[in-house]
């Protein structure tokens, strides 16, 4: 088994004496986990960060087992985000996710876009955490999971609608849920329209939002908790007043 396609860096562990297993995102093939050679040294781990973008050929002599793969590195990735300690934090917390929650070896190119508009997102400090937010929601998507806004659950109504069930990811009108609205998932307006104003709060609800169903639909069936790295994403973002 052979290919060569464009993939993003998820993960990547020490392996042996120099070598190291990295999991990628890559574009046609979906998630796939490969030896590389020599990927302990200096000169690779660079290119090795959570979020880089490299083009990877991969080789296995059987295609169930583990393969090998040469990646050489195809733009700047984490490196162009060095003086930005938050942004990286987000950077890792989406690999940390799509590595989590993306099956092995299916494809997922909706993934893979989602991941590369999010990485063009970061040098914009102002808006990406919405995206990141909106990335979750494709994420649950892609996978089959997608949240519908499109109308009230209750009434079908397709005006106000503010809240979200959390357990069937359906939007709920101000007038339907408010009986509710203690049980029920705030819904930021972003995520209605591209043309809405973020409003303090709306950031919060958001991963408040995508978390509350990658937990329910993605990693507590597989009897995992959500990466630890989006977590932190949380606190480093209240940190900086930016939820």
């Amino acid at each position: 088994m052979e290919f060569e396609d464009a993939a993003f860096v998820l993960t990547a562990r020490a392996h042996g004496e120099s070598g190291a297993i990295v999991e990628l995102l890559t574009e046609r093939h979906g998630k796939y986990a490969a030896h590389v050679a020599g990927g302990g040294s200096r000169k690779m781990k660079p290119f090795l960060q959570a979020g880089a973008p490299v083009t990877a050929r991969y080789r296995a002599r059987v295609s169930d087992q583990l393969g090998s793969a040469t990646l050489e590195p195809a733009g700047e990735g984490p490196a162009a985000l060095f003086d930005d300690k938050l942004a990286l934090a987000g950077l890792s917390a989406a690999a940390a996710v799509a590595a989590g929650a993306l099956p092995e070896r299916e494809p997922h190119p909706g993934a893979y876009l989602a991941f590369e508009a999010l990485s063009r997102a970061f040098a914009h400090p102002e808006i990406w955490p919405a995206v990141f937010v909106r990335f979750e929601a494709g994420l649950l998507e892609e996978l089959g999971f997608g949240l519908d806004f499109s109308k009230c659950a209750a009434t079908g109504a397709t005006d106000d609608l503010v809240y979200v069930s959390p357990r069937t990811g359906r939007a709920v009108s101000r007038e339907a849920g408010e009986p509710y609205r203690d049980r029920l998932l705030a819904l930021p307006p972003f995520l209605l329209s591209s043309q809405a104003r973020l409003q303090p709060g709306d950031v919060k609800a958001g991963l408040d939002l995508t978390a509350h169903f990658l937990e329910a639909f993605i990693f507590n069936p597989m009897n995992r908790p959500l990466p630890p790295a989006r977590l932190w994403l949380v606190d480093r973002l209240a940190e900086a007043g930016r939820l």
